[in-house]
């Protein structure tokens, strides 16, 4: 079964929680389309506060991203792992995995919440986007609109 796995980690500190610099952060995109690559890798784009928001694109081995993929009975299970370790903003009960036959995609969002260990430095703030397609896709596969969209971000104050 052909996988299609699009990372996108956006991450800033508490200078982008409002104002101009929210403004950007929100304004950074969820989908990018899909670099030329061969065998099993992820599309990996990582966002940053200190960089303007500029998108850095790298292709990663599947297993460094983290998601459990399984093919089952002709089907593609999708399920983004958090840690516990990451389980802020609290989770009280996540959404079930998301179930793809071929032609389909998942974008599935979590955000996180940390502080340095000894809590004295400000917090910090990450934003996952999972786009997986199963089945072959082209090149701009993850600009349109999912077939199934996960919303599993909370809040951060």
């Amino acid at each position: 079964m052909e996988i299609t796995v699009q990372w996108i980690r956006t991450s800033w500190t508490k200078q982008s929680r409002g104002g101009e610099a929210a403004s950007r952060r929100n304004a950074a995109p969820i989908g990018f389309a899909l670099p030329h690559a061969e065998g099993a890798s992820a599309h990996v784009i990582r966002m940053h506060e200190r960089d303007g928001f500029e998108p850095y694109e790298t292709q990663e081995d599947l297993s460094k991203v983290d998601v459990q993929l399984r093919e089952t009975d002709g089907r593609l299970r999708v399920f983004p792992r958090v840690q516990p370790l990451f389980a802020l903003p609290p989770r009280p009960r996540r959404p079930p995995a998301v179930r793809l036959v071929p032609g389909q995609w998942v974008r599935w969002q979590l955000n996180y919440r940390f502080s340095s260990a000894a809590g004295m430095q400000d917090w910090s703030y990450w934003l996952d986007t999972f786009n997986i397609a199963c089945g072959p896709t082209n090149a701009d596969v993850f600009l349109s609109a999912p077939t199934v969209f996960v919303d599993e971000r909370g809040p951060l104050r």
